[in-house]
């Protein structure tokens, strides 16, 4: 991470009865108006959301026309939105959308990959080995190949000044109140342009997201539609009972919310209108902590009542396995820990469940 930036401790991997790695990070909470309402660490930090930002990117491809040009459904627009594991049913859509195209997959960016299950790769390795389609951001490109046909431009979607990427940062100068245009970006890992935003912005953004908050009826629709289309089919944005989907089906409708690479996360909670974004700063490449953070938070801002973010908590950081699938490991989310309701003999330290008592102060929410 960047020299200088505040971070808080996230999470603790425990390894029997021995702390194998700790997880810091930093964590943003904002309204519709841009006032950040809860901040853990350094919320100015201008980190690179990666695919977090990929149902900005399908609100372009519903608000140009394309999705309905091309007759797609809503699990066609979950699929733009997702970071998918290559699954049959995740494959099998990629192929129709092209198809709806007249295109091959020789026309997508991304470039060739496997999927991620033992099975399916062994079934891919069968017929051929890598393909373009199997790459986890394939929904996302066949959304700006969309854009781009439906607009009569050429299909070098990639280009930053092409017009599919141009109406893209539009959509997100609007839902971040930034100028896209002039935010810092380098190259995302499938081709495409990575655009770096402060974490209290994208904050901000999931908010006026999770509200439909726009400047035209348009877009106010095809921010409705995305998001409904997430709530309807949350397997597709990653796997079938990924941790994303069971926290989604768990909030019952009031929460959606999508990864990143790096250990980034953002999530709307649509009834309190406020936005959620978190950065693993070490970035958490093995996809533990951040799922587990977020359910802790929504306990925090009373998306849910506590007990029952708790147990969300335990449904999206299971117990960790080794080969055979016995229990090694676990993941304590530590951020902010639960304070006792009742009166109780156990001491300040069982509370606290392992955060050192000095500096409490940065476990606590700072109210702006």
């Amino acid at each position: 991470m960047p020299s200088g930036v505040e971070t808080v401790e996230l999470a603790r991997i425990w390894r029997g009865p021995v702390i194998e790695s700790v997880h810091s990070g930093v964590v943003a909470v904002a309204d519709t108006g841009g006032t950040l309402r809860h901040a853990w660490g350094d919320p100015g930090w201008a980190a690179t959301p990666r695919s977090a930002l990929k149902p900005f990117q399908a609100i372009a491809l519903v608000e140009s026309g394309a999705a309905d040009a091309l007759g797609l459904t809503d699990e066609h627009i979950a699929l733009a939105c997702a970071s998918h594991s290559a699954q049959p049913f995740q494959v099998a859509l990629v192929g129709d959308w092209l198809g709806r195209l007249g295109l091959t997959e020789d026309a997508l960016v991304c470039g060739p990959a496997l999927p991620r299950d033992m099975t399916d790769q062994q079934n891919a390795w069968a017929q051929g080995g890598p393909r373009r389609i199997f790459n986890n951001c394939s929904g996302k490109h066949c959304g700006f190949l969309s854009v781009a046909k439906h607009l009569g431009a050429g299909l070098d979607y990639a280009n930053p000044d092409h017009p599919a990427q141009k109406l893209y940062r539009d959509v997100l100068s609007e839902f971040t109140g930034l100028d896209a245009d002039r935010l810092p970006h380098g190259g995302d890992g499938c081709g495409l342009p990575a655009v770096a935003v402060p974490i209290r912005n994208m904050a901000t953004a999931m908010a006026r997201f999770g509200v439909s908050q726009a400047k035209t009826p348009e877009r106010r629709a095809a921010a409705r539609r995305v998001l409904n289309a997430m709530l309807a089919y949350p397997d597709h944005l990653a796997a079938k009972d990924s941790p994303l989907a069971r926290l989604i089906r768990y909030c019952d409708g009031n929460v959606v919310a999508k990864t990143g690479a790096e250990g980034y996360l953002v999530a709307c909670v649509r009834d309190r209108a406020l936005g959620i974004a978190i950065k693993v700063g070490d970035g958490d490449g093995s996809g533990r902590a951040k799922m587990g953070v977020l359910a802790r938070i929504l306990g925090r801002v009373h998306a849910l009542p506590s007990s029952d973010a708790e147990l969300l908590v335990a449904a999206v950081e299971p117990a960790i396995a080794d080969s055979n699938g016995k229990e090694v490991g676990r993941v304590q989310v530590t951020i902010q820990p639960p304070v006792p309701t009742e009166p109780t003999k156990a001491g300040l330290s069982f509370w606290l469940s392992g955060t050192p008592v000095e500096g409490i102060e940065d476990y606590l929410p700072k109210v702006f």
